[in-house]
């Protein structure tokens, strides 16, 4: 089946929402793609046993309603032509063709290995997060919440919310340096009041800083982590461990189209423009997949993206855009990696999950390619996503290419002859 839209936007998080509301706002058929079942990506995740807040609800319902949008829940793509994308569906596979395409991919949750991070009961922390949104069983499961930045406080908040008992909250970064976030906080009202409400939500949860997990042990499951704090190793005995290390660019989609990317912090973005433009005419990038910004930002860039795709973008907010991504850049600078983090695992750690392929395992291999080709690491359900996160973030390799399909794909969404573009 075919459809046609003036604007394809893949992504109905922030960025996507605000691009496909301007965009159909000027009058264009916009097609609004995500592969959840409901809009609001992960920040504005549906919980199904508490009501959301209301001004996100609202942004959301102002998007899906506006004429000319039309969303198409549970879509993942899986492929690109010349514009066009193969998308799935659970009961079928759409050729999406287009005549500007918004990519607002968003961001997924940096993994990485230390010894026992396999067991059941380990999660990262906006997974966990989810999981309990849609339902998962957390009362009075004893939860550790560990880790790096912000996104920590937001993921013991939900978790407690539903009857989580979270035990605490261990922050890699020195007192030092989260007291220096802390204290610019007021530049951004919003983020200051967002931070006040999850601390009084979190009250009497001990919030410590300068620690990180070592290990986690158990035997069918988890039963305790080893933390490694100022004043030497606490082992403390748990039900789940609730780990992340900030965030990395969904850019998957954007590499497979031959979008130019920038690598920070070793992981690539989608390099764009003032108008949120790739270097390919008809395609744009906005939100997190250009980079670790925040919500306010990818609201911003994400109106930019849609306005410009349908030529109607007179002036851009720069002033107010560049104040925006200061907040990114400050998240960056307070909570960059102790390096004793990226020397965790041993050579029996395993590091590809998908494949069970351990450290030890990869050898001498000089890249990516070379090491997927001879162990199978990166070829399982999440192709890489994270494993090569994790790789890149020790420095062991760069993020290599992708190749369609983009995830595991029913063979009668491929039956169809599809000409597909990989760079």
């Amino acid at each position: 089946m075919d459809e046609r839209f003036d604007v394809l936007v893949c992504g109905a998080g922030p960025a996507g929402l605000a691009a496909a509301q301007a965009a159909a706002g000027r009058g264009a058929r916009v097609g609004l793609i995500d592969a959840q079942a409901a809009a609001g990506g992960q920040i504005w995740r549906r919980d199904v046993r508490q009501s959301g807040a209301p001004v996100a609800a609202g942004i959301i319902g102002r998007a899906l309603l506006t004429r000319g949008v039309a969303f198409l829940a549970q879509s993942q793509v899986v492929a690109a032509g010349d514009h066009e994308l193969l998308v799935e569906q659970p009961q079928r596979a759409l050729r999406l063709r287009f005549g500007k395409l918004v990519i607002a991919t968003g961001a997924r949750e940096l993994l990485l290995p230390f010894p026992g991070w396999t067991l059941p009961g380990v999660t990262g922390a906006g997974g966990l997060q989810a999981l309990v949104k849609q339902g998962w069983p957390i009362a009075g499961q004893r939860v550790v919440v560990a880790g790096s930045g912000p996104l920590l406080l937001a993921a013991a908040a939900t978790l407690r919310q539903h009857g989580g008992r979270v035990l605490g909250i261990h922050e890699q970064a020195p007192a030092r340096r989260v007291w220096r976030f802390a204290a610019q906080l007021p530049r951004w009202p919003a983020r200051a009041l967002q931070a006040l409400a999850l601390r009084t939500t979190l009250a009497g949860i001990p919030y410590r800083c300068g620690e990180f997990v070592l290990a986690a042990s158990g035997d069918d499951r988890l039963r305790a982590v080893e933390i490694r704090t100022p004043a030497g190793v606490r082992h403390v005995d748990c039900d789940h461990l609730a780990i992340g290390y900030g965030l990395v660019p969904n850019v998957e989609l954007a590499r497979l189209l031959g979008c130019r990317l920038e690598t920070t912090a070793r992981h690539a973005r989608v390099a764009t423009d003032d108008t949120q433009r790739t270097n390919l005419d008809d395609i744009y990038a906005a939100g997190e997949v250009c980079g670790i910004g925040g919500c306010a930002a990818a609201r911003i860039e994400g109106r930019i993206a849609g306005l410009a795709a349908v030529g109607a973008l007179r002036a851009a907010a720069r002033t107010r855009h560049r104040h925006a991504r200061r907040f990114g850049r400050l998240l960056t600078d307070c909570f960059t990696l102790d390096e004793h983090i990226r020397s965790l695992a041993t050579p029996e750690t395993v590091i590809c999950r998908c494949e069970d392929v351990t450290i030890a395992a990869l050898g001498e291999y000089r890249d990516a390619r070379a090491a997927k080709l001879a162990t199978r690491c990166g070829m399982g359900a999440c192709q890489g996503r994270v494993c090569g996160a994790a790789l890149a973030e020790l420095g062991r390799f760069t993020e290599n290419g992708v190749r369609p399909p983009l995830l595991p794909t029913r063979l009668s969404s491929l039956s169809d002859p599809f000409v597909c573009k990989n760079p």
